[in-house]
């Protein structure tokens, strides 16, 4: 790949071209730490914004983006690595962003069944920033792509991150 912060992940027999983190791929991720956990992760469901994309089309969980909805961030809280409804009191992330990384965002499941506080929380496939910037630590991809992994995608796909070249 051509820079630490960028990669290819392996869906369905495709590898395509991603964002990763500020920091890389890591094998010990811990929040904060700005780097892409490795591993092979399920996906789990689909977030849109319907007033942005059309309904991706998935045989995984599809629901539709609102503004009051966040991704709990603080490791002490209960509901840590989980979808909230905001006004939430705890540090956050804003699901419904001013720009278009979220406007197709799919949950990972990297540190979610159990959340293990300080782990990594909010590790998404989301849509990569132009010229495929680094990342929080998400993996990101085109919209060309994010829409080519989700028609293949279904319960039980997985997303191979970091787990060889």
């Amino acid at each position: 790949c051509a820079s630490a912060t960028q990669g290819v992940i392996r869906i369905a027999g495709s590898s395509l071209r991603c964002a990763l983190g500020r920091s890389g791929i890591t094998h010990a991720k811990r929040e904060g730490d700005g780097a892409t956990p490795a591993g092979v992760f399920e996906l789990l469901g689909v977030y849109f914004r319907p007033d942005r994309v059309i309904r991706p089309r998935t045989r995984l969980p599809v629901v539709p983006l609102t503004p009051d909805m966040g991704w709990c961030d603080a490791p002490g809280h209960a509901d840590y690595n989980r979808l909230v409804a905001r006004p939430f009191t705890a540090s956050h992330e804003m699901m419904w962003r001013a720009d278009a990384l979220y406007d197709i965002v799919v949950v990972m499941n990297c540190n979610v069944f159990p959340a293990v506080a300080g782990r990594g929380s909010a590790i998404f496939l989301h849509l990569a920033r132009p010229g495929y910037a680094p990342t929080e630590g998400c993996v990101a991809v085109s919209l060309r792509d994010m829409r080519r992994i989700l028609v293949l995608s279904g319960p039980g796909a997985v997303l191979e991150v970091g787990t060889g070249d």
